[in-house]
């Protein structure tokens, strides 16, 4: 069975992932997990999918104060999928729960945390770093740095960092 261009098991896919990664997702998440770096839906295929399992109300769109869309499965979604998820192979259901496993920290740090910098009119750079939700920004800073390389080195950095950082000043302003 060639699953990548089979709808109604790719809607099955996409509703075991959204399943077994237990955040909500941007789009952009979803295509890069099940079109680039798994072959498991075809690209055009996956978006169809998408709006079709929307519309459906198997998952359900929410748009945070970023403006970004995420996406998670509903109860209808759950029902769904406890019922037919058989269809999907077994084979493939634990490719899934396996990539899962192993990759949903990687891109809930990638969702979750955004970094930015660029070149101020005086040489210095701005970062700006943010930890988000779906409903906006968790954590925001902006700091000013002497040189470009420093930018880039805290940039590099707050995918590995930002968890700490939140923790530490949320330590520090919180205690008594």
């Amino acid at each position: 069975m060639d699953v990548a261009n089979n709808s109604k098991v790719s809607k099955l896919v996409l509703l075991f992932v959204f399943d077994k990664m237990e955040i909500p997702l941007t789009e952009e998440t979803i295509l890069d997990m099940c079109c680039s770096q798994n072959a498991w839906i075809g690209y055009m295929l996956c978006k169809e999918d998408m709006a079709e399992l929307v519309e459906s109300n198997f998952i359900v769109a929410t748009t945070g104060k970023s403006l970004e869309k995420y996406y998670s499965i509903t109860t209808e979604g759950r029902m769904c999928l406890n019922y037919f998820f058989i269809n999907i192979p077994a084979s493939l259901r634990e490719e899934i729960s396996t990539y899962v496993k192993n990759n949903r920290l990687n891109f809930r740090r990638k969702q979750e945390y955004f970094r930015d910098y660029s070149r101020n009119d005086d040489g210095s750079y701005s970062v700006l770093l943010k930890i988000l939700e779906p409903k906006g920004a968790k954590l925001e800073l902006k700091l000013n740095v002497a040189n470009r390389s420093v930018a880039q080195d805290i940039y590099k950095k707050w995918e590995n960092k930002a968890s700490e950082v939140f923790s530490a000043l949320h330590d520090i302003l919180l205690d008594d």
